[in-house]
């Protein structure tokens, strides 16, 4: 057969004609996805709504694709059902893991658990949000080795599927601060009075305009949420231990900056009990004897 008679022939086989339409048709489905994104996301403010877009518009760029194939092909795949269905479901069964985490993917996107950006703890790991991906979510780890929540500089990838097995804990969602506390010991016989004000005095001046911003966050989710009332604003209480007075200040910082605060904290606390003269001491653990008995010490010549 000459080679131009089997080229023509070739041309118009179905098969090649339906191979033909499949590419020419993704081709499209793929432009059209690209130009979607570019409309959308230029008119998108938020880093976070701009990847939201864009990982919901590959999504259905993948849906439209196998249903493109599923058409073309549908008069072939007729006979084939009933073994497509068995082994459907013995891929189901195999790849449950999979698909578990596709509809983690699902409920993570729409369903409001976490968004890049926020800092969780999933799977029990906790750290930063770098990226959303259909299977897995991958974070930045802090803690473990280092102390305070600095990053240990470890990525990490977890399963979609760990939002339905367990919980997913978020400081930065709707209310992106936290409650936080440091014990301050104050030895018996200083002047408590004074103590409590310079801890008062020091987590108002430390916490600056956080108790009013957290505040209105509060209140937001109190419209949402059914929330009792709660003080943003430092507060210290004191209970006496065996050892030492314990005063302890509760305030709100955000959730990025824990460890610069306590540092702060403790840096103005420390300056203002030494410049009080000895009126106020700090407390530790160390043992003192106190009116030690008598010792009566007899030596046999």
């Amino acid at each position: 057969m000459p080679m131009e008679d089997k080229i023509m022939e070739l041309l118009y086989d179905p098969t090649v004609a339906r191979l033909g339409i499949i590419f020419v048709g993704i081709l499209l489905i793929w432009l059209i996805t690209r130009l979607l994104q570019r409309k959308l996301v230029s008119r998108i403010s938020e880093n976070n709504k701009k990847y939201t877009v864009k990982k919901v518009t590959v999504f259905f760029g993948y849906i439209l694709t196998i249903v493109l194939i599923t058409v073309v092909f549908s008069d072939k795949l007729g006979g084939l059902s009933v073994a497509f269905g068995v082994a459907g479901a013995g891929i189901a069964f195999a790849l449950q893991e999979v698909i578990v985490s596709f509809a983690g993917w699902l409920g993570i996107m729409f369903g409001g658990y976490y968004k890049t950006g926020d800092r969780i703890q999933l799977g029990g790991v906790k750290g930063d949000v770098m990226d959303i991906g259909i299977l897995r979510t991958t974070i930045m780890e802090t803690g473990q080795w280092v102390d305070g929540d600095l990053y240990n500089g470890r990525i990490v990838f977890i399963a979609n599927s760990f939002i339905f097995k367990e919980p997913v804990y978020n400081y930065s969602g709707d209310f992106p601060f936290l409650w936080d506390e440091i014990k301050i010991p104050v030895q018996y016989g200083s002047d408590y009075k004074w103590a409590e004000k310079i801890i008062t005095e020091a987590g108002t001046k430390i916490a600056g305009d956080i108790p009013g911003q957290s505040m209105t966050k509060w209140l937001a989710l109190q419209e949402e949420y059914r929330l009792e009332k709660a003080t943003t604003d430092p507060m210290v209480s004191m209970i006496a231990t065996d050892n030492w007075a314990e005063f302890t200040l509760r305030y709100v910082v955000d959730f990025k900056s824990r460890r610069k605060t306590k540092t702060a904290l403790f840096h103005d606390i420390l300056d203002k009990v030494e410049k009080t003269g000895g009126k106020v001491k700090l407390a530790s653990a160390t043992f003192q004897m106190v009116d030690p008995p008598e010792f009566h010490v007899k030596l046999n010549s």
